[in-house]
C-alpha cells in the first residue's frame, strides 16, 4: 500500500476520524480548529479531498452534509509512513528503528510481548 507520506495536517484529519467516525467537514473542523467559519471548514475540505485521493478516507453522500470515514487503521497508516521514512533514512532497513525504540525508551510489558511475539511470527 503506498499513499505517500501524509503531512501533519493530513494526519491530524485522520487521528479525529480514527477516534469520532464518520464525520463532516463541519465536524471536522469544529473539533480541530473550535471553529466552523467558512475558511475552516473549507481548509478541512481540502484536507479530506486529499485523503480521499490518496484512499484514506471514504465519503458517504447518501446526505446532503457527506460524512468522512476512515479506510485505513492506525496501524497501517504507521506501517506505511515508516517504511517511507526507513527508505529515506536507512535505505529501506527498519532495524535501526526497532533498536531506537527498543534503547530509547521504556517498553511496557505488553509492549515487549507483543514485540517477542511478532518477531516469533
Amino acid at each position: 500500500m503506498s499513499f505517500g507520506w501524509i503531512p501533519e495536517a493530513e494526519l491530524q484529519v485522520l487521528k479525529l476520524l480514527w477516534v469520532n467516525e464518520p464525520l463532516t467537514a463541519r465536524e471536522i473542523s469544529a473539533e480541530i480548529y473550535n471553529e466552523e467559519t467558512s475558511s475552516s471548514v473549507g481548509t478541512v475540505q481540502k484536507l479530506l479531498q486529499r485523503l480521499e485521493a490518496k484512499k484514506c478516507v471514504r465519503r458517504d453522500r447518501s446526505e446532503h452534509a457527506h460524512r468522512f470515514s476512515p479506510t485505513l487503521t492506525q496501524t497501517e497508516i504507521a506501517a506505511s509512513q515508516l517504511d517511507l521514512l526507513a527508505e529515506r533514512v536507512s535505505d529501506g532497513s527498519l532495524a535501526p528503528f526497532v533498536t531506537g525504540l527498543v534503547r530509547g525508551r521504556r517498553l511496557s510489558k505488553r509492549e515487549k510481548a507483543e514485540i517477542r511475539r511478532l518477531l516469533d511470527e
